[in-house]
């Protein structure tokens, strides 16, 4: 690293944070789909997940810093991310109704809307990706869009 331009490491943190969000929502999708706490699952990813090599290739590795953040929010804030989301979706589609790798996307992308530390627009732009990751062929990623879009103005109306 330290032979890189500060173009080039600032690239390299922008991919390991946006690697981070897509360990975080798939760490929140084996919380709830195995009944597993956050110290567990937060250890795994850490410790075998994060540049980890399968056939292939070698996985990314994550911003341990930004990981832990949206991780240990989603977990604290669950309840509150969880009534924002229910208000973004129309009623006939409780949150309970979704498919668990939104809700996963919903919690962590909520997790950082509410700590308040990245612009509401660099959140929705990360986790529309993040969707788009996980369901290439599908229309996931515009319905992602929308109820971030909506749950970004509850919960930082200032930031747009």
């Amino acid at each position: 690293m330290a032979d890189m331009t500060s173009d080039e490491k600032r690239l390299l943190k922008r991919r390991m944070k946006s690697a981070a969000r897509l360990y975080a929502v798939q760490a929140l999708f084996q919380m709830e789909a195995m009944g597993q706490g956050v110290d567990r699952v937060r250890a795994e990813f850490e410790d075998h997940r994060f540049g980890m090599e399968i056939e292939e290739g070698t996985l990314s590795e994550g911003d341990t810093g930004t990981f832990r953040k949206v991780l240990d929010g989603a977990v604290d804030h669950q309840a509150k991310i969880d009534q924002m989301t229910d208000r973004a979706l129309v009623a006939r589609w409780p949150l309970g109704r979704i498919d668990p790798t939104l809700r996963a996307v919903f919690r962590a992308a909520g997790a950082e809307l509410v700590a308040a530390e990245t612009p509401p627009k660099v959140v929705i732009t990360e986790y529309v990706e993040v969707a788009r990751a996980f369901f290439p062929e599908g229309k996931e990623a515009g319905f992602v869009n929308g109820v971030l879009d909506h749950m970004a103005h509850e919960a930082r109306p200032d930031g747009f």
